[in-house]
């Protein structure tokens, strides 16, 4: 019963990821909240209102005009709410939340309301990508909303992309950490971590990189910001937004990243090198773009700077703690045992390579008292574990 008594308000906007919006007041409901549902009228065409009612014991609102209402029954709403989860957030709803309209009831309530809000985004790729789609959502999390996700998968068009809805339990737990107790474990507790890919200039058009998607540093900075910490984000070339409530500093090279990192590591509690830093750059990068007509070039790597390995040497005593990641195609422990002896790391995430950009992962956590194994799960809960697990060195 982790949100036993919270008063949680689902708010369905008209997409067909509304039939989860079923399944996500259940879970909530599982959890102790208590749950009202308001719906756009667009909704309605996706999932009935009276299954609501069913469900959680009392009407779904759909209509500000309807006469039956006693009072002002957005205002009313907006008061009850403790939360708000709007599940799905389609572009169209995104985009008139963003510019204030309390044109339905949804967007009314809305308006009128000071409990946190919770936006679940679902729409096609394209949608979601749309410029004018990520600046308005940028409006709604600067005004102190939060995006739960989208994340890529199956989507309704039977494409596959960015843009499907979180999962109710991944919803639920978001909200559940979320909602969480004012106390927080790693209150003035300093985290750096690294995220995402580096990219190495073959010239100026073309470079070496891999598929890093940064979403395993997302998921870590933000379970590391909800327990209290002060969160610095050294982030290399992606396209998804980063957390909100944290420090970002982009990078594009590795060199770059290692700068970025050697100044702030020391002053750091904890540091998760999450990235997937290229081992390799050109030696030298061409100044001009290489043209086809010239044959194929020949390319003379040389290595990058090891960052965790430089920081195993720089840190003085325990402080700060290290994590780094092993992502192997074969012998996974093994390497993953060799990387942190070697490299003087406390800790080592170790996957197989075919978690690179996925949204989920099997993980084992190596440490000096031995290997804990995280079957398959979504990255948000393998950050929470991972940090579970660094918490010793965090707070001694």
């Amino acid at each position: 019963m982790s949100l036993a008594g919270k008063r949680v308000l689902v708010a369905i906007g008209g997409g067909i990821a509304a039939f989860k919006a079923v399944e996500l007041v259940r879970e909530l409901q599982r959890r102790g909240a208590k749950v009202r549902v308001v719906m756009t009228e667009a909704a309605t065409h996706f999932v009935g209102a009276v299954t609501f009612a069913g469900i959680t014991g009392e009407a779904a609102i759909t209509d500000l005009w309807d006469p039956t209402y006693a009072g002002e029954v957005h205002v009313e709403l907006g008061a009850w709410a403790e939360a708000i989860v709007v599940a799905p957030a389609t572009a169209n709803l995104l985009a008139r939340a963003a510019h204030g309209l309390a044109d339905d009831a949804v967007l009314a309530t809305l308006a009128a309301s000071d409990a946190r809000v919770f936006f679940a985004p679902a729409m096609h790729s394209k949608m979601w990508r749309r410029e004018a789609t990520q600046e308005h959502t940028a409006k709604l999390v600067a005004r102190g909303a939060r995006m739960l996700g989208p994340t890529e998968g199956p989507l309704a068009s039977g494409e596959v992309g960015e843009g499907r809805m979180l999962e109710p339990k991944e919803l639920a737990d978001a909200l559940e950490r979320a909602l969480a107790p004012a106390e927080r474990p790693w209150s003035g507790k300093r985290v750096l971590i690294t995220a995402g890919p580096t990219h190495e200039a073959i010239d100026p058009v073309r470079y070496i990189a891999n598929r890093s998607s940064g979403k395993m540093g997302f998921a870590l900075a933000e379970a590391a910001r909800t327990r209290g910490a002060e969160v610095t984000l050294v982030l290399g070339p992606v396209e998804a937004a980063p957390p909100v409530g944290v420090a970002v500093e982009r990078v594009v090279s590795a060199r770059d990243m290692h700068r970025a990192v050697m100044a702030r590591a020391l002053d750091s509690d904890l540091v998760i090198m999450a990235a997937a830093v290229a081992d390799f750059r050109p030696k030298a990068a061409a100044t001009e773009k290489i043209k086809k007509a010239t044959g194929a070039p020949t390319l003379e790597l040389e290595p990058n700077p090891d960052i965790l390995a430089d920081l195993g040497k720089a840190r003085s005593g325990a402080r700060p703690a290290l994590v780094g990641f092993a992502l192997e195609t074969s012998n996974v422990l093994a390497e993953a045992e060799r990387k942190r002896a070697a490299k003087g790391a406390d800790m080592i995430v170790a996957n197989a390579a075919t978690a690179l950009g996925a949204n989920a992962s099997e993980a084992w956590l190596v440490t000096d008292s031995g290997t804990e194994h995280i079957a398959a799960a979504p990255k948000t809960e393998l950050a929470e574990r991972i940090l579970d697990a660094a918490d010793r060195w965090v707070r001694p």
